[in-house]
């Protein structure tokens, strides 16, 4: 699952993963999508970097050293974990907290996305 990849419609603002790496872009409203990369936005790190632990047979992903807003104007979308043989999504909504607990089944291989709707997409390394 390392070769996850988030698209984003520039159009319509839907959102795919790509979770096999394949020859095609995906396309919606008639066009292609836009990859998301991780970090690419100029943004405070501090609000958007997952901060990631394992806790009693849990993976808990808090977005940002500093709790990042949860504005209806900016806050975290979702955030995400990809292992080796899995991909979990967990949706916010504005007010919620920005954090997700996910089960630790002891892969060794994680990575925790989470997207901001001002500032894009963010990751970490557990």
């Amino acid at each position: 699952m390392a070769d996850v990849k988030f698209y984003k419609c520039t159009k319509c603002a839907n959102m795919f993963v790509k979770v096999l790496e394949g020859p095609c872009t995906p396309v919606c409203c008639g066009e292609p999508c836009e990859e998301l990369v991780a970090g690419s936005v100029d943004a405070a790190t501090e609000k958007h970097v997952p901060a990631v632990t394992r806790e009693d047979g849990t993976i808990v992903a808090r977005v940002g050293e500093v709790a990042h807003p949860m504005l209806d104007a900016h806050y975290i979308q979702f955030i995400a974990l990809a292992s080796d043989d899995r991909l979990e999504v967990r949706r916010l909504q504005p007010g919620a907290e920005p954090v997700a607990t996910f089960a630790d089944d002891g892969a060794e291989n994680v990575t925790v996305y989470e997207y901001c709707n001002l500032h894009g997409l963010w990751k970490a390394e557990l």
